[in-house]
C-alpha cells in the first residue's frame, strides 16, 4: 500500500483511539452509587489567588465504597476545598472534621441510574460522531489523492480498510458502553 495512504489510515487510527480514550475519561466521571476519587477531577479550588485543581492541592482518597476523603496539605485549605466542593455541582455536600474533608455518597435511586445511564448513552452517541468524523477526513484524504493519480483499486482498497478499523472501534464503544451501564444499574 502507498506510504501515504497508509499514513492517512494510521491518522484515522490515531483519532479513533484518542476518541475511545476520551470516552474512558468521560465515562469514569460518572458516579456509578460507589466512591470515585475520579469523580473531583474537574473541581477546582482558590489557591493562593490562582484556580487549581483540587489533585494538586490535597489527597484524594476512597477508603471504603461510600466515601472520599479529601486530606489537603496544609490545614488553611479545608474551609476553601470543602466550598469549592459545594459549588462544583456535583450534588454532595462534604463534611469537615477539621483534618480531612469527607464526603459520604449516597445511594442511587431507580431513576437516578436511569439518568445516569441516559448520560452514558449520550456520551457514547459523541464518541460515535467522532468516530464517523475521523473515518469521514480519512476518505475526503483518499478520495483527493484519486484525483492525484492514486489508482481507483487502491483507494477502494484502504477505504475498506478504514471502515473496517471504524467498524472494530464502533465495536469498543459498545464494550465500554456495556461495562459501564453495568456497573450504573448494579446495586
Amino acid at each position: 500500500m502507498n506510504e501515504e495512504v497508509k499514513m492517512y489510515i494510521d491518522e484515522a487510527k490515531e483519532q479513533m483511539q484518542s476518541s475511545i480514550a476520551h470516552l474512558d475519561n468521560e465515562l469514569s466521571k460518572l458516579r456509578a452509587g460507589k466512591a470515585n476519587p475520579k469523580i473531583l477531577n474537574d473541581v477546582t479550588v482558590d489557591y493562593y489567588g490562582s484556580p487549581t485543581p483540587l489533585a494538586q492541592v490535597a489527597n484524594i482518597a476512597s477508603p471504603d465504597p461510600r466515601t472520599i476523603t479529601v486530606q489537603p496539605w496544609e490545614k488553611s485549605m479545608l474551609a476553601t476545598i470543602q466550598k469549592a466542593i459545594l459549588n462544583s455541582n456535583l450534588g454532595f455536600n462534604p463534611d469537615n472534621n477539621g483534618e480531612v474533608v469527607r464526603i459520604n455518597i449516597p445511594p442511587l435511586t431507580e431513576e437516578r441510574r436511569r439518568d445516569l445511564v441516559k448520560q452514558a448513552k449520550t456520551i457514547t452517541e459523541t464518541t460515535r460522531v467522532s468516530l464517523r468524523n475521523a473515518r469521514r477526513d480519512a476518505i475526503d484524504e483518499l478520495k483527493k489523492m484519486v484525483k492525484n493519480g492514486l489508482p481507483e483499486d487502491v483507494e477502494k482498497d484502504a477505504e475498506n480498510e478504514v471502515q473496517k478499523i471504524t467498524d472494530s472501534y464502533n465495536k469498543k464503544v459498545d464494550e465500554v458502553f456495556a461495562v459501564k451501564e453495568k456497573e450504573i444499574m448494579t446495586i
